[in-house]
Parts: structure tokens; C-alpha cells; sequence
């Protein structure tokens, strides 16, 4: 019995000492267990205290009656399944009669109390048809992003979602996009992660980092074109709408518009086009846009209108030839200036990091999704890397990027320094290196950490 009791103090310790000091370890042990018990065993209560049953149907109650049996019980959401994730539970839920998704969502508070979970989100898969997603653990207080993720050409993956999923940065579905966040806030981290996940691929990446480049001249190794100050900025954009419409007329060639070719061959765009024929696509980083509004004397005006102009006209139009925008800054409202709004109004992509106002979250979030604004502000100081992130349909998440080194990032750029595309209408810009030093081996999965923007 000695041994027992023994055996059963060192589960127990073992236990919390994991749950302390490595939730995802307890999580896949023990945690995973009684998690999935408990929601089973309460599961009917819990529905039923959180307003989420409806009463049995009239021909059961009618063949109660006639039967002589007890009145049936009002009824829960059918349990279709139960996964086991990495991070949490999902149940798939099959809604009854009367009920709407929008009852499950505006329980989830109530769920993550009553099944004793980190956090529970839904969604809908379909008429009918809820998925929950039941986190054991604070995912985002230590950022591990899975070995194994669904990279596809111009879809990186670049943070973690609260519900555990990855958030991927898909350029062909979401072309252009903006990052707002105060100083310290952890946009820059966001940067290099997604700079660290394009190396990689087949894509020219341009910069334009005003601040003298100490945020993207140490990655230049991987970049196409910089430029650190406005002036250059301003020609390195005429030079981009240059070579967008060099590629419409590219496409324009290649359309081939006859009866006898199907629709599906008819190139619209650069990812119709055969592979031979297909320019490379390009990523413009802007890491601070305020400094291309900003204007003192009447010829920094000009060349400030110069700059918005190019921008919005690459935003109306860039998709098409390859050309995608992903602009930083600390706010990006009307006090910048004319054509500022008409282009946040291009940038579908929208993830706001800390801010120090409502204004600002208002800025980015505002016009696409209200109900992220509050869930913005809210963000604390201790949480660098944090945002919330949402999109013109509407939905919102909170995410949080694994914390990338500058070195990390560099060692990246430069052990894929040979794939860097040289554009002939870039060359002017294209940053001038001295010989590379050898990149050492690949770093292990980075975790997160706080991190200065």
C-alpha cells in the first residue's frame, strides 16, 4: 500500500509541476484525459444552465402521455464528434430545431467556466452544423508553432491563433493588408516572421524602411530593392507601377481569347499565365508610413502625393500583376493626409497590435469588424506580439507571433540569399552587400518572448 500511495504522490507532483512550467507537455499527458471527462460528464447540465436546450418535440410529449412514461427532458446539441488536438478539444455539434449558431457563440464565456477550459470559441461549418474549440491551455502566454504546417506558394504561416489553429498570411486570397501598433508593441517580430516564412519561395521581396533600414537593411541579403528615405521611396514606387503595367501587357498577350479556348485557359492574371511566362510576384514592405505622409515644405508635398498616389494606384490594381502591399505603421488615419483613407480602404488584411488609443484600433478595425475594437484596446503591455487580426468579412481572431531574433531572421534571409529575384526594373535599387559569411544551421523552433517592435 506504501508503494501505491508512493507512486500516486509522484503522478500528482509530476502532474502539477507540468501544468506550471509546461502547459502543452500536461496538456498531452494528463490534461487531455480529464478534459475530454469532464465536458462528457457535464455536458447535458452545462447546455442546459447555459440556455442552449429546447424543449422535446410534441409527438415525443404526446407519446409520453399516451404511454404513461416520464415527461422527456428538453434537449442538447448532438455531439457528431470529439477530436483531440494539440492544443485543446473540438466538438461538432448538431443544433436542434430552433436553436442558431449565434446562441452557441454568445455562450462560449459561459462554456469555458462551466467545462473548466482556457478558452472556447465556435464557429459554423454549415446550416445546422457548430464546431467548438476548447483550448486546455494558454497558447499565446508561449508561442510554439506545429513542425508540421500547410505552406503553399504565397500562403505562409506567421502566428498562432488563441483557439490553438495556426493563422496563415495567404496573399492570393487577401492581397494587401495593414499593421498598426504602438512603439514596443511587437510589429517589428511580426515583420521578420513573415519575411523568415517568403525567403523560402519563389517571390522578389522590396522594402521601404525610413528609418535610416535598421528594421530591414540587416534582412537585405533576400530583398530585391530598399530604399531608407522618401526620395527613393518615390522612384522605387514609379518603378513598381511601371512594371505592373509592363505585366498587363504581358497578360494582355497572352489572353488568347478564341472559341475554341476554354474558359478556365483565359489568363486574367499572372497565376494564369504558363509557368515559363509567369513574372515573379513581389511583396512591397513599408515599415513605417507615416514617414511617407509626412510633409514640412511645399516640395515634400509633392513628393508625398507622389508617394500616396503610387501606393493606392498599386493597391486598385497590383493583385492582378503580382504586386502585393504590406504596409506598417503606428497610425493611419485621415490626419496623414489625402488618399490615405481611399487607400486603407484597399488593404483588406487588417492586424492591430497594442495601441495607445481607441482612435487608432479604430483606424484598423473599425470599418471591417467594430466588435475587435474593444478586444484591441485591451491588449495588456506585458503581451508584446499580441494583436488581433480581422478581415472584410467581418470575423476577427486574437493571434500572437513566435518570437523571431533579428539574427534568426538574418541567418534566414541569407541561407536564402541565392533565390532572390533580379528584376531588371529593380536593379537600380537593389542593396549593395559585401561577400557572405557562412550561415550556420537552421535554429530550433522558436518560442515566444518579449519582444521590442
Amino acid at each position: 500500500m506504501t508503494w501505491l500511495i508512493t507512486a500516486l504522490v509522484l503522478v500528482v507532483a509530476t502532474a502539477g509541476l507540468l501544468r506550471w512550467r509546461r502547459p502543452a507537455w500536461y496538456w498531452l499527458t494528463f490534461g487531455v484525459t480529464l478534459a475530454t471527462l469532464r465536458v462528457l460528464v457535464r455536458y447535458g447540465s452545462v447546455m442546459d444552465a447555459c440556455g442552449l436546450t429546447v424543449p422535446a418535440p410534441r409527438w415525443r410529449l404526446t407519446l409520453a402521455r399516451m404511454t404513461n412514461r416520464p415527461v422527456p427532458g428538453p434537449r442538447a446539441p448532438r455531439i457528431l464528434r470529439v477530436r483531440v488536438t494539440r492544443t485543446g478539444l473540438a466538438l461538432r455539434l448538431k443544433l436542434r430545431p430552433g436553436q442558431d449558431a449565434f446562441d452557441v457563440a454568445a455562450s462560449c464565456d459561459r462554456l469555458r467556466h462551466s467545462f473548466a477550459m482556457n478558452g472556447v470559441t465556435s464557429r459554423e461549418l454549415r446550416s445546422g452544423v457548430v464546431e467548438l474549440r476548447m483550448t486546455g491551455y494558454d497558447v499565446l502566454r508561449r508561442v510554439q508553432m506545429p513542425a508540421l504546417v500547410d505552406t503553399r506558394p504565397m500562403r505562409v504561416p506567421v502566428a498562432l491563433c488563441e483557439d490553438g489553429a495556426v493563422h496563415y498570411r495567404d496573399y492570393r486570397t487577401v492581397p494587401h493588408a495593414l499593421t498598426l501598433g504602438a512603439t514596443e508593441s511587437g510589429k517589428s517580430v511580426y515583420q521578420r516572421n513573415l519575411v523568415a516564412a517568403l525567403a523560402p519561395q519563389r517571390v522578389a521581396l522590396v522594402g521601404i524602411d525610413c528609418k535610416q533600414g535598421v528594421e530591414l537593411f540587416p534582412l537585405a541579403r533576400r530583398f530585391s530593392a530598399l530604399a531608407d528615405n522618401p526620395d527613393t521611396a518615390a522612384e522605387l514606387l514609379d518603378a513598381l507601377v511601371s512594371h505592373m503595367q509592363d505585366v498587363y501587357q504581358l497578360i494582355r498577350a497572352e489572353q488568347r481569347i478564341t472559341a475554341d479556348v476554354p474558359d478556365a485557359e483565359i489568363a486574367a492574371d499572372i497565376w494564369d499565365l504558363p509557368e515559363d511566362l509567369r513574372p515573379v510576384p513581389i511583396v512591397v514592405l513599408v515599415d513605417e508610413v507615416a514617414e511617407l505622409a509626412l510633409f514640412a515644405t511645399k516640395d515634400e508635398e509633392k513628393r508625398r502625393d507622389r508617394i500616396i498616389t503610387a501606393l493606392a494606384r498599386l493597391a486598385q490594381l497590383g493583385r492582378a500583376a503580382g504586386v502585393y502591399l504590406e504596409i506598417c505603421g503606428q497610425r493611419f488615419g485621415s490626419e496623414l493626409g489625402k488618399g490615405i483613407t481611399m487607400l486603407r480602404a484597399q488593404l483588406t488584411g487588417r492586424t492591430a497590435h497594442r495601441v495607445n488609443d481607441e482612435s487608432s484600433a479604430n483606424m484598423a478595425l473599425g470599418d471591417i469588424a467594430p466588435d475587435a475594437v474593444l478586444a484591441a484596446i485591451q491588449i495588456p503591455t506585458d503581451t508584446p506580439g499580441v494583436a488581433i487580426t480581422g478581415d472584410s468579412t467581418g470575423g476577427w481572431a486574437r493571434i500572437r507571433a513566435p518570437h523571431t531574433s533579428l539574427r534568426q531572421a538574418v541567418n534566414t534571409c541569407n541561407r536564402y540569399a541565392d533565390l532572390t529575384p533580379d528584376l531588371s526594373v529593380l536593379a537600380p535599387f537593389r542593396p549593395v552587400l559585401g561577400t557572405l559569411a557562412p550561415v550556420p544551421a537552421p535554429a530550433p523552433a522558436v518560442e515566444s518572448a518579449p519582444a521590442a517592435a
